[in-house]
């Protein structure tokens, strides 16, 4: 089964800050287990690593797993991408930000 999708579509950015491959691999095994999601695009920062993914609401689940697993802080913030050509409604983009604590690294 393959992980990744169209980098030009994404609906959400999960930011894992600082980079930590135990996060990372247990990020992976979770999208990997899901049919809805993908990884449209993967950045690495020098502060960490930015995932571009195909569901919203996913990447809400799975910043809440984080925070339960690793501890650490998510944080959820949203921005307007644009309207809805047919329904008039207003599309947002997903930002999670999921940091571990110095003291869990």
């Amino acid at each position: 089964m393959t992980l990744y999708a169209n980098d030009q579509y994404f609906e959400a950015k999960l930011q894992l800050r600082p980079n930590n491959k135990e996060v990372l691999d247990f990020v992976y095994a979770q999208i990997e287990n899901r049919n809805d999601c993908l990884i449209a695009k993967e950045e690495k920062l020098k502060t960490g690593i930015d995932l571009y993914l195909t569901s919203q609401k996913f990447t809400q689940i799975l910043g809440r797993r984080l925070k339960k697993k690793f501890g650490g802080i998510m944080i959820l913030s949203r921005s307007l991408y644009g309207v809805n050509r047919m329904t008039s409604k207003k599309v947002y983009r997903v930002t999670v930000l999921f940091r571990l604590e110095k003291k869990d690294i």
